[in-house]
Formats: C-alpha cells, structure tokens, sequence
C-alpha cells in the first residue's frame, strides 16, 4: 500500500511553493514526521515531513520546480523502491548491475551506500576532482566507512532566506576546513536584508572546501561549501601517505594520516582535527582548537552552538566556554550563562586582585582605570579603536531605514511621567514564584506591553500604519519588540498581543528576543507588526525620541525605572513628598495621520493603567 505526499497549505495566502531541497532519496526508508524535503514560499521556508512511515518509491517533484498546494511530491510505501526509479544518483556505473541487485532479496534500500562505494575505488583516480555527481551526497558516509573517499561529497546551498530575498552576505565561518561537523550544526553566519541567521550542515561529515569567503556576497542557491568528498587539493601534502585518502576521518583502521594534518608524517593516528594527541587512538573531530584540553570535548560541544554575542561576552570577559555550563535547550550557552561566570570571576577578584592571573572584562574598557557596570559593555570591541570597517548588511539595511523613515514621515514626540510604584510591588511579590511556574523572569516589560495592547484597542487610530494615501486600521495588535543585537536593533513581532494576558506577553517577548539574538529567528517573525515598543531604560536612558518603524505611525519608548523624590496627594486630599518609582514614556508617531491630542490621549491610558496597578491576576 502506497501513500502519496502532497504539498500542504504553509500559511495565508500561500498557494504554492518551490522545491528548493529533498533530504531523502528514492529507496530511502522515512518515518512518521520526519523531514523528507524543504520547501521555500513567498512567506516561510520550512520542512515537509512525511505523513507515514515507509520507503521511498518515487520523487515526483525535482528542486527548483514550484509546487501548487494539494499537489503530489513523493510516493511512498512498504517493500523496496521499483528498480526504474532506483537510486537516480547512483550514476551510469550502476545501470549493468541494475538486474543483479533488484535480483538479491536481502539487499534493502539501506546497502545502496555501500554499492556506491564498492565502485568509488575504481573511479578516485579518474574523477575524484568532479563536481558532476553531488547528488550521490546522502550515501557518502557509509562509503567513507568502506572504502575511503571517493565520492564527491555534498554542496551546501545558501538557501532561501525570505521574501524578496535574493542574495546574503556571508558574516562568519564558524567552521573551517577540516572539521567535523554533524547534522544541522551551523557552518556559518549570513546577513541578509531582513535577518541576520546561521547556515546548518545538511549532512554529517568533514568539512572539504570552502567555497565562499567572508564578507563575500552570494546569491540564493549559489554554492557555499562541500561536506564530505575528495579532499582536493590538499592532498599532496601526505609526503609519507602512500594513497590519496584525504577524506577517511571516520577510519580508525587506516594507519595513513589525514591531508588536514600535514605535520603528522610520522605518526600513524589518523587524528586530523587534533594533532597533538598523539596518544588517543579516537579522532576527535569535535574540538578543533582545544588540543591541549582533551579532558573538555563535551564542553566544547555545547560551546560551538554559541550565538556570536555570547562569543563577544566570553571573549570581552576573558571566559573559557569550554568551563561553562550551558542552561539553553540542549545544553546550549546562553548570554546570561557568560555573564554568570564573568561574576563569579570577578567577586574574589575584588578582594584578592593579585590571585587572578587573566585580567577582568572591564580592564581592557577602561584604560583610564574605571570600570564599566554590568550591563553598559560596548557593542564594539576595544580592538577596533583607530580602525575602519565596512557597514555589515545589517547595519547599511538599518541605516536606510532609518533615513527613508524620517524622509516619508512628519514625526514628533511627546512625553509622559508614569508612577510605576504599584507595578513594582506587584512584580516583587509574584516574580520568584512566576519563574517558578512560567520558567521566565517577569520584568516590567510585559506589563508596559499589557497596558499598550489594551490602549492600542481603545484607540485604533494609534494601532494603524500609512499605505500610499489611505490609512489602514488594523484589527490585530502585534506589538514589534526592539531587540538589542550585536549586528544591531532587530524588531520581532509578538503576534495578537492584545489577547495575551502578563504571563503569555513576557513567554512570547522572552521567545522572540532569545530567537533573535540566537539568529533563530525567521523573517515571518519580523513582518506584521503595528505598533513598536523600545526599551531604552534598560540601559539606564531616561527617555529618547525613537525614530517610527515604517509604516506604522506610533513608537513608545520605555525609560529607565528610577526611585525619587515627588509630590503625591495624601488621602486626607492634602500632598506629601514620598519615594516612588518613576518613569517615561515617550511616545514618537506619524503627525500626517496623529494629532498631538491623539498621541497625548493614547499615553494618558497607558499612563493610567500602569498607575492603576490591577494585575494581580
């Protein structure tokens, strides 16, 4: 019994999608929900996954070819694919052995890796420089475990990124030739016009050749890097290696060293990612630059999924990611996990300074001698003073629209003073019980949000954006959520806000701000929003005049929570001077389409709601 795939309905609107890569082959056995191909539409790039688990009879849609919703993809079903659809990778030198192999009953979908390497042998010296059978990537692990490395490996695609989006830039390599890398590790780092994200391996392996450079800008579909395959060029490097297997980093057996290696030429070990252990007979792969700590190679697992602004904080603090204990999904370091141990560094640095033998974060900020306070560490490295750059992708993308906002729009700001006081006791009251429960911290910010989403209903000509000469009222509202990245300010949308009560606003700003500066986040994430909010104070500003995130006509920008001095009415009707907390709200908008009574009107509802205290519940 078969059952036919077909292209599912990927969102709103969505009517087709575009083939862009098939993570299976013909013959290949697939479970239930797991990926069989990647799909890329005008709203989302995602993964379809196979609805029944079964073999691989038949792909019926080739990449690159656009796909209508409902159509069929793939077939599939139970017992062995049929021969005339058989590995369509395989080559021409399996169509004479075609017969024989549908012939043997015990041979299953899953032995066709090792009759592709049964002939890579007698093609390595003729072809092994070829590009022309990339498609023959899926089988190439179980070939290197059997014969070596003849096959050509797999090319990795700079995939689809978004809408409109036709080209990146390529920022990082986070991995260099040579290493082994597993299934969906990232590789590298791409800005584009609308993200900033992280390209995993399709497949695991070595990493043969890189074939992009950094700062290089590559279109969509353009080659970046082969993951497996013949180790080209480096293979005359092997002095005492009397074969070119440049490519066997999984061959324990094999006494001659790696072409990744060339200063091992008297030691047996295949060990091409770490030279110096010359005493351990197992490769390993995964730590390519923790030779002289063998003991850390777990530690140095989790640290090669950091994100580029958890590298910077352990670079600029002078911390060892191997040493830290990652509290992320998966054991993954995240920025609070560096900034926990750049404190426990720093304490018996304070009281015994001569004991520390590597110098403090804030040393190198301050050549004058201060420190700089948690929290106000520069986004530049001290390294770059009397240096120039070029603008990143991201940088020049933020810099012109910044510019055509200013350009299409009349903007103005007005400002309010907010007693957060009854806001605060409520948060200290409920907040160590809330992580308890909701496994995120309750700052203020979810309750600023809160009080927006309830005054953008009661005033919809704030929750609105400017479309040509008509004024569009939007019946939703998705608050964008500015987001400080190392790349730059990013404005992630936490969809139908106005429905979502404290506890669901700090778990969804927590999610979108963690994905983006994860480089997790995706460009649907980034599109929708009506009304923006910036959280200036959390870095002690007491208010700015933020520039309209085009085209929506408000912005309100949160300062800086501060305990003072003012005059409050008494109950007995007189005034007194109490401590409260105080802040302000500043509010940018659109004056070809908000008035200054409007925008006062808005602030004062969110004035009085915060003020009024009542979140309890």
């Amino acid at each position: 019994m078969s059952e036919r795939v077909t292209m599912p309905a990927l969102g709103e609107s969505v009517t087709e999608g575009t083939v862009t890569r098939w993570l299976k082959n013909v013959g290949d056995t697939v479970e239930v929900d797991e990926p069989l191909l990647e799909v890329s539409t005008d709203k989302v790039d995602t993964e379809i996954p196979s609805p029944v688990a079964g073999t691989i009879q038949e792909i019926l849609a080739e990449e690159d070819d656009t796909i209508e919703v409902g159509a069929d993809l793939a077939v599939i079903g139970d017992g062995d694919a049929p021969a005339s659809s058989g590995d369509d990778s395989a080559g021409e030198s399996e169509d004479a052995e075609s017969e024989d192999a549908e012939a043997e009953s015990e041979e299953a979908p899953a032995e066709k890796p090792a009759d592709d390497a049964q002939e890579e042998p007698a093609q390595s010296e003729s072809s092994e420089e070829s590009d022309t059978e990339a498609d023959e990537s899926k089988p190439a692990p179980a070939a290197e475990e059997s014969s070596g490395d003849g096959g050509d490996g797999t090319t990795v695609s700079m995939p689809a990124l978004g809408e409109s989006v036709t080209e990146g830039t390529i920022s990082r390599w986070l991995k260099a030739e040579g290493d082994e890398v597993e299934v969906d590790e990232p590789l590298l780092e791409v800005s584009t016009d609308k993200v900033d994200t992280e390209i995993p391996s399709p497949v695991a392996g070595t990493l043969t050749t890189i074939l992009a450079e950094e700062d290089q800008t590559v279109e969509v579909g353009a080659d970046l890097a082969i993951v497996g395959g013949s180790g080209g060029g480096s293979a005359p490097k092997q002095e005492s290696t009397p074969e070119p297997k440049a490519e066997a980093p999984k061959q324990e057996s094999t006494p001659e060293p790696k072409a990744e290696a060339p200063k091992q030429e008297s030691t047996p070990e295949p060990k091409d990612d770490a030279p110096k252990q010359e005493s351990t007979p197992e490769p390993k792969a995964e730590a390519p630059k923790q030779e002289s700590t063998p003991a850390s190679s777990g530690s140095s697992d989790a640290a090669a999924y950091v994100t580029p602004l958890v590298r910077k904080l352990a670079k600029d603090n002078d911390i060892d990611l191997a040493q830290v204990e990652g509290t992320g999904i998966g054991g993954r370091i995240r920025k609070q996990d560096v900034l926990d141990a750049a404190k426990a560094k720093n304490q018996p640095q304070e009281s015994a300074p001569a004991a520390q033998e590597t110098p403090t974060a804030s040393a190198p900020a301050a050549p004058s001698g201060g420190s700089v306070p948690a929290g106000l560490e520069s986004n530049v490295p001290q390294s770059k003073r009397g240096t120039r750059e070029p603008m990143s992708r991201l940088r020049k993308v933020i810099a012109k629209r910044m510019v055509e906002s200013l350009q299409v729009s009349a903007q103005l700001t007005t400002v309010v003073e907010v007693d957060m006081t009854k806001v605060s006791r409520v948060r200290d009251a409920a907040k160590a019980e809330f992580q308890r429960r909701e496994g995120t911290k309750l700052s203020f910010l979810p309750f600023i949000a809160l009080a927006t989403a309830e005054a953008l209903k009661a005033h919809p000509g704030v929750n609105a954006s400017v479309e040509d000469e008509e004024i569009v009222y939007h019946k939703d509202e998705n608050l964008s959520i500015a987001v400080d990245t190392e790349g730059g300010l990013i404005t992630p949308v936490v969809k139908n806000a106005g429905d979502l009560n404290i506890a669901g606003l700090a778990r969804a700003i927590a999610d979108v701000a963690e994905r983006t500066r994860s480089k997790k986040i995706t460009p649907d994430d980034l599109a929708g929003g009506t009304f923006t909010i910036t959280n200036t104070g959390s870095r002690g500003a007491l208010f700015d005049t933020p520039i309209l995130n085009q085209p929506q006509v408000g912005m309100l920008g949160t300062g800086s929570i501060v305990r003072r001095p003012v005059v409050v009415n008494s109950e007995d009707g007189g005034e007194t001077i109490a401590i409260r907390s105080m802040m302000y709200l500043a509010m940018s908008y659109d004056h070809r389409v908000v008035d200054g009574a409007d925008a006062a009107r808005f602030l004062g509802t969110v004035k009085a709601r915060l003020e009024e205290g009542n979140f309890e519940a």
